[in-house]
């Protein structure tokens, strides 16, 4: 059993030998800063909102033309049934008959009827268009009133583009709290290991010690196979630390877009004081991507409705066209023309009324939906701040029973050479040591995490690389 023992412990140990040496290899020191520029450089998201962005300002261009007036170029070919034209074919009789009258009453002289005989024997029809034509013209349509219709369109693309740099602004906001997350995440996760790399090294340490004391008859074969189980779930939780090492680091990497992966220099910190909360409350009613884009909404709801309303007014446009060049175009027919239409509904089954209505029911709802959102953030703030605080309050009480855990295991190692311990009392003692230096690393951890979501609650993310260089900021380092 001693052999199988110590073969399982020797294969642990470098298993996690060969993990922390791959951990280590190929990878570059980053600061908090550098990690930074670099996600809101390279993150995929970025360059979507940025994208974004531009077919808002595109939107808000293509709504002014509204303003402006329309032009257009038209060809047309046509092949009509027949020949528009005017048949006085049928008058011939009649006037041959007054002539004829006239003639023999010896009032016309023999020379006019004559020439009336000549005229009656053409054809007396008229073409005023061919059947077939072509033409090709322009065309200019310029709004004059329209009920607020143009207005209320500018101010919704100018309201859209808005909405979309806030929207960038939230999303810019949550990237640097997952950053925070991923990069103090590895920076926890590494110390963890390191952690566990000195339980490991101390319980290997006493398991030597406990084999030559067997030897020499101090302790028992029990003593020494409770340092070697120990030794082994030492080992494992090693093994699964630096599994879990690698995991978030390649979060980071992909937070970062790059496939490095780093090693984050920059420590954790706790802050001594800290604004109160009532301050990021204030930031937030200014700052808070989310609430101004409910804001934001309210403002289009109102633009909607003034729109609805615009449909009850007149329509009013000047209009204007010219041909550029026409083949059998009748010569009797306008080449061009100009003038002014008005148009104004009279009834349309009341849906200009329903969707009037609707609109305003749209603005109450949106103004409901402000003031929850705007009670939700305020509740949001108060969470996340009391957790911070807490997890700062907690911080005195570890740093104690960290130098008590510290003198407690030179103690109990002293004893144990002497005889008057036993291998639980050693190993116990490390592993609280390990245990109260884990719970130091995550209170900063979490004091950090609560802190950028805070920050990002209040619409103020970029300030938190600010905090961390405060004079009353504590950098809580592994030891």
């Amino acid at each position: 059993m001693y052999c199988c023992m110590k073969k399982l412990i020797l294969l642990t140990a470098l298993i996690c030998t060969v993990l922390g040496a791959e951990a280590q290899e190929g990878k570059m020191m980053l600061s908090f800063d550098d990690a930074l520029t670099r996600t809101l450089t390279n993150n995929p998201e970025i360059s979507a909102l940025q994208y974004e962005k531009k077919a808002a300002e595109q939107e808000r261009k293509a709504a002014f033309g509204l303003r402006l007036p329309q032009i257009g170029v038209t060809g047309t070919y046509a092949y009509l049934g027949k020949d528009i034209g005017v048949d006085l074919n049928g008058l011939k009789t009649p006037v041959k008959g007054i002539m004829e009258g006239l003639g023999g009453t010896g009032i016309l002289p023999p020379e006019i009827l004559q020439q009336a005989g000549a005229l009656l024997g053409q054809n007396w029809g008229l073409t005023i268009q061919d059947r077939n034509t072509a033409f090709i013209g322009g065309s200019v349509t310029m709004p004059l009133y329209t009920g607020g219709k143009i207005n209320a369109a500018n101010n919704a693309a100018k309201i859209n583009e808005r909405t979309t740099q806030e929207k960038g602004n939230q999303s810019r906001n949550a990237l640097v709290s997952q950053l925070v997350e991923y990069y103090y995440g590895v920076a926890l996760a590494n110390q963890v290991v390191a952690v566990r790399q000195q339980v490991v090294d101390g319980v290997r340490v006493h398991l030597n010690d406990a084999i030559a004391l067997e030897k020499n008859g101090i302790i028992s074969q029990g003593d020494r196979l409770y340092a070697e189980v120990k030794m082994a779930e030492a080992e494992r939780e090693l093994l699964q630390s630096q599994l879990q090492a690698r995991t978030i680091t390649t979060a980071l990497s992909n937070t970062l877009n790059e496939e490095q992966e780093y090693i984050p220099v920059s420590p954790m910190f706790i802050l001594k004081e800290i604004e109160e909360v009532s301050y990021f409350k204030y930031l937030a009613i200014k700052n808070n991507p989310l609430l101004n884009q409910v804001a934001l909404k309210r403002d289009l709801a109102k633009e909607n409705v003034r729109l609805q309303r615009s449909e009850f007014l007149p329509q009013v446009a000047l209009g204007g066209g010219t041909f550029f060049y026409n083949y059998q175009f009748s010569k009797y027919l306008p080449t061009w023309v100009v003038g002014a239409g008005i148009q104004i509904k009279i009834f349309d089954g009341l849906n200009r009324e329903y969707k009037f209505s609707a609109a305003k029911n749209t603005v109450r709802q949106v103004e409901a939906l402000q003031t929850k959102a705007g009670n939700d953030i305020s509740v949001l703030i108060e969470k996340l701040y009391n957790e911070m605080r807490t997890y700062h309050d907690q911080m005195p009480s570890i740093e104690a029973s960290l130098k008590f855990a510290q003198e407690y295991l030179r103690i109990q190692n002293a004893a144990f050479k002497e005889g008057m311990a036993s291998s639980a009392d050693v190993i116990d003692a490390q592993l609280n040591l390990a245990k109260i230096k884990t719970e130091r690393i995550q209170a900063a951890y979490y004091y950090d995490l609560m802190l950028a979501r805070l920050l990002e609650a209040a619409g103020v993310s970029d300030q938190f690389s600010n905090y961390g260089k405060r004079t009353s900021a504590i950098q809580i380092k592994f030891e």
